[in-house]
């Protein structure tokens, strides 16, 4: 198949066996296919002659016994995205059940104004039935120094994440690493008012008109001066961000992408929680077909909204009618279909006796 041969192509960067790389190329056009990440559902349209049971065992001796270069991996994302750094990252956990065990994973992605891209990530069930709750800011720490690592800290605009990503020993390696942030607080943390006494962040922004931006300054808040920015919500409670540097509160909206992201991984796109890996190492290789199939569907929207401009219009709500990961899933979809297994004329003509009843 010449469009196989271009998918498995694109995947040279690896540099890994040719065999791995075959695979994950036909587990891309698999997932494309079925959008879901469920075993079964992909090794019946794995595009490959063998059986179905033998594309089953393939897949999971791949998930079981590979220990790929993530490193290398994270770097073909980065590639494939087409933006270039500086980025806005984002950083977020998204977790579910299966049975009694708990799935979390942190992820670390990078945003644009239509879409967001995975980069890293990293398993957070590492004891016993996983982890249920937050991340700690070691693993903060071990997800960040990889990208440090891998693209040095100017190419990090600006990290932007939620109430529970807010701890002094996070905010103190950011800093000491020159990475720029900008992170929701919770309401009871401590931020010094006016005349320098210390009091729960949400006292402060108490008489603030709703949705109206009110402007702390630089105040004491977490053992050190920082940024303080927030507003009072319609709906109720208060959106109260700390950073780095002087940052306007419209900004943090773009941390609202990776909750989109996870949207995709889930319900609204691959069907995440329907697998039933529950290993750390083989979810996260898991994370690789999704990952890979995920930012070739959206670079492929992103290609299509650049050309019909009539895409781009928004509506009287702010967004899109179709989204960036929609326009791309639909466009890829014929295409990867053609990839996928397909049937001998006997075995069609035997299936489809049973519809004359002969």
């Amino acid at each position: 198949m010449p469009e196989l041969h271009s998918i498995e192509s694109a995947l040279a960067p690896l540099r890994w066996n040719k065999a791995r790389v075959k695979l994950l190329a036909a587990a891309v056009v698999a997932l494309l296919s079925a959008q879901s990440v469920n075993l079964t559902k992909l090794a019946l349209l794995l595009p490959t002659d063998a059986k179905v049971a033998s594309a089953y065992k393939r897949l999971q001796r791949f998930l079981a016994n590979f220990d790929p270069d993530m490193d290398s991996f994270a770097r073909l994302l980065a590639a494939l995205c087409r933006l270039a750094p500086p980025w806005n990252l984002a950083m977020d956990r998204t977790n579910w059940k299966l049975g009694a065990a708990h799935l979390n994973l942190l992820v670390l992605c990078v945003v644009d104004q239509h879409i967001s891209f995975p980069l890293l990530w990293l398993s957070l069930n590492r004891q016993g039935r996983g982890k249920a709750g937050n991340s700690n800011a070691a693993e903060r720490v071990a997800l960040m120094e990889r990208f440090v690592r891998l693209f040095g800290p100017s190419s990090c605009r600006c990290l932007r994440a939620d109430r529970e990503f807010a701890s002094r020993q996070w905010l103190q390696w950011m800093e000491g690493n020159a990475i720029g942030y900008q992170l929701r607080l919770k309401g009871d943390v401590l931020v010094g008012d006016s005349q320098g006494r210390m009091c729960c962040a949400d006292w402060l922004f108490r008489d603030c008109p709703v949705q109206r931006e009110r402007v702390l300054g630089f105040r004491r808040v977490l053992g050190s001066v920082r940024f303080v920015t927030g507003t009072r919500l319609a709906e109720g409670g208060y959106l109260i961000v700390v950073s780095d540097v002087e940052r306007p509160l419209s900004e943090y909206w773009l941390r609202w992408g990776i909750e989109c992201m996870f949207g995709a991984f889930k319900r609204r796109g691959f069907q995440l929680e329907d697998t039933h890996v529950t290993c750390a190492d083989r979810l996260e290789r898991l994370l690789m077909f999704l990952s890979l199939a995920y930012t070739w569907a959206g670079v492929c929207g992103m290609w299509e909204m650049a050309r019909s401009p009539s895409l781009r219009r928004l509506k009287s709500h702010g967004r899109a009618e179709v989204s960036v990961l929609r326009l791309g899933l639909d466009y890829l979809r014929p295409i990867v279909l053609r990839l996928c297994r397909s049937v001998s004329d006997c075995e069609a003509d035997s299936a489809t006796r049973f519809l004359s009843c002969t």
